[in-house]
């Protein structure tokens, strides 16, 4: 069995690019293994909150020491954050926004992000204190934007402020950003050529591949344990 959070974002809804091409990773991989287990995770029908004063405090409250209203403040955080401790595999599908990432999107992570919970935090450590608890989840981050040329080495490499931003906080969310995030993503769509049908159909082919890809790796981790 596979446990798959699946977080959406665009409010377009059947209309989305970045929606269908995700259900096209899912379904395939689903048609791998049919013990695929879903959770549904929709940031344009429910937004999080915005991380404010109180969060803040209540986030860094010893958990012993939380009051009930803080123990309340950080509810859907709680939810968010077990949702990604559940999952084996996390797909978000995802628009560009203005070069970077929906606000659904950052309030997520950001909802996400809290100590001792996704990272320790100790000085000990020099330079770089901050260590991911969670580990061993896989990323696939299923995009649509309205231009083109954002992968590197690419045009508009240095205006792509969506998949660097996801790829910096991965290890909030468990994953190994070097071997375990994974993207795809249709382009040209404000052009609405021949290049953005050609491109929606490759970014299709892509994730089909994809998912047979994970399906095997996760099937031959199952034979060696």
């Amino acid at each position: 069995m596979i446990n798959l959070l699946n977080v959406q974002v665009s409010p377009r809804r059947d209309k989305s690019l970045s929606r269908n091409l995700s259900e096209t990773f899912i379904s395939h991989l689903n048609d791998f293994d049919s013990d695929l287990e879903i959770v549904h995770r929709d940031l344009s029908k429910v937004p999080p909150q915005f991380v404010d004063l109180n969060w803040i405090a209540s986030a860094f409250t010893d958990s012993s020491e939380r009051s009930h209203e803080q123990r309340k403040i950080l509810h859907k955080s709680d939810k968010y954050i077990d949702e990604i401790r559940w999952a084996e595999i996390i797909v978000i599908g995802t628009p560009m926004f203005n070069y970077g990432m929906p606000a659904a999107l950052k309030a997520w992570i950001d909802q996400i992000a809290r100590i001792s919970e996704t990272f320790s935090f100790d000085l000990n450590r020099g330079d770089f204190p901050i260590e991911p608890i969670l580990k061993n989840k896989k990323l696939v981050v299923l995009t649509s934007s309205g231009e083109f040329g954002f992968d590197e080495g690419e045009i508009r490499e240095t205006q792509n402020h969506l998949i660097p931003h996801l790829r910096t906080c991965s290890h909030y969310l468990g994953v190994d950003k070097k071997k375990d995030l994974y993207h795809i993503g249709i382009e040209f769509q404000e052009f609405k050529d021949d290049r953005h049908q050609k491109s929606i159909k490759n970014a299709h082919q892509k994730a089909q591949r994809l998912a047979e890809e994970i399906s095997f790796c996760d099937k031959n981790l199952e034979k060696v344990s």
